[in-house]
């Protein structure tokens, strides 16, 4: 098969499903020529990508052999900007460095603490909800998806939940690198970072004077080997901590009512019985797969699904041809809120996974719990702008009705 998954475009007018199920079907351990680079192998299988994440010894996060993304983050930074300021984040670490760095942030995301945030997310979604004109078209984005995690970030940094709008912005700028609508100029960008560097800079010292309990205190106050982080480290976990927790929850979001919008027997069955929203969290989040692939790179010559793969070769895992994959979810192609199994990939897998997840998910199971009570149906007006991205499964808008109860 010819095609060029590393295009942004093959994305701006949806996911190529079909493309991706070829793969999986004829060549899931595919080469992917570069225009720019050596190319890379392309994995599409469930069961590849997990076996590959469990071996961080053999398959490298690591910003000296390339970083996480197609692009290799030790020679164009890690937003692609050419930035040379940003440190190197953990997802850019591999053990045992990567699991220090974790062990530093999961205080702030133990279950005391989330139990303690669940109250004030609720406070939040109805807060949002009540602000959103029931039975009139409205663009959900602005609306609830992106302030809602956004809101609980920037509770967790221990910083106004008015500055939301801001983080919003420099997010999109973060993940943005081949859309012109948040890359608009690199003198666009190099303002939008200088702004973010400012704020960081504020942030890491009044952390370093008063540290508390949120993740900036504890990204800000972590030590390696006794050797206090430098800022530029700070900032690149910052900036991946903004990403993180704001993406996979805002797409999901918006990609979860799109899916209700289509599909709306499976709302019935959540208003009917809300304890489906422990399962249907998980599979919105796999019908959505927010985060479309994550890079490694071989540190030594091995195979992959019966092709040999060569030391230094990059290997990008497509968390969201996974996802869809028929050998582990029966009918992957339906939304279906009862689903249960395997363990999707949405938040990555192995040593990676994502630290946020369970806060992720709870964000989704109160926004839709709260929504059930206030929503019968959805109506999504027209086809929403999409990232021009092959890293974000993201919607630039969504257009809906949310008809009352």
């Amino acid at each position: 098969m010819t095609v060029d998954l590393k295009d942004p475009a093959l994305y701006e007018a949806g996911v190529p499903w079909d493309t991706f199920a070829a793969l999986r079907r004829d060549d899931p351990v595919h080469w992917n020529p570069e225009s720019d680079g050596a190319g890379f192998w392309a994995l599409t299988r469930h069961a590849d990508i997990v076996e590959v994440s469990r071996q961080p010894q053999l398959f490298s996060s690591a910003h000296e052999n390339g970083g996480h993304r197609i692009f290799n983050e030790n020679e164009v930074g890690l937003t692609g900007a050419g930035e040379s300021a940003i440190g190197i984040p953990f997802i850019s670490r591999d053990p045992p460095i990567h699991t220090r760095y974790r062990k530093f942030v999961m205080p702030a995301l133990s279950p005391v603490r989330l139990d303690g945030i669940e109250a004030r997310i609720r406070e939040r979604v109805a807060a949002l909800i009540a602000d959103i004109p029931p039975g009139e078209p409205i663009d959900l984005v602005p609306a609830l998806s992106a302030p809602l995690p956004l809101m609980t970030l920037a509770e967790l940094l221990g910083v106004s939940i008015d500055l939301w709008p801001k983080l919003y912005d420099w997010t999109n700028a973060f993940v943005g690198e081949d859309d012109p609508e948040f890359r608009q100029s690199p003198e666009a960008m190099a303002a939008t970072l200088g702004e973010f560097f400012a704020f960081a800079q504020g942030l890491f010292e009044a952390r370093r004077a008063e540290p508390s309990g949120d993740i900036a205190s504890l990204l800000a106050n972590a030590e390696i080997d006794g050797v206090p982080v430098p800022f530029g480290d700070f900032v690149g976990n910052l900036i991946l901590v903004l990403v993180g927790g704001n993406e996979t929850t805002r797409n999901s979001l918006s990609h979860g009512v799109a899916a209700f919008s289509a599909h709306p027997d499976q709302w019935d069955a959540i208003r009917a019985d809300r304890d489906l929203l422990k399962t249907a969290a998980p599979e919105i989040v796999r019908y959505a797969s927010p985060v479309m692939h994550m890079r490694r790179t071989a540190t030594q010559d091995t195979t992959i699904g019966g092709r040999p793969v060569a030391k230094g070769d990059k290997v990008v895992l497509w968390y969201i041809a996974a996802n869809r994959d028929e050998a582990v979810f029966p009918d992957a192609d339906r939304f279906d809120v009862r689903r249960r199994g395997a363990q999707h990939v949405g938040f990555g897998a192995g040593q990676h996974v994502c630290v946020g997840s369970r806060l992720a998910e709870m964000q989704l199971r109160i926004a839709f719990d709260m929504l059930a009570e206030r929503v019968t149906s959805f109506a999504v007006q027209a086809p929403p702008r999409r990232f021009r991205s092959n890293f974000i499964n993201g919607l630039k808008n969504l257009d809906v009705i949310l008809r009352p109860a």
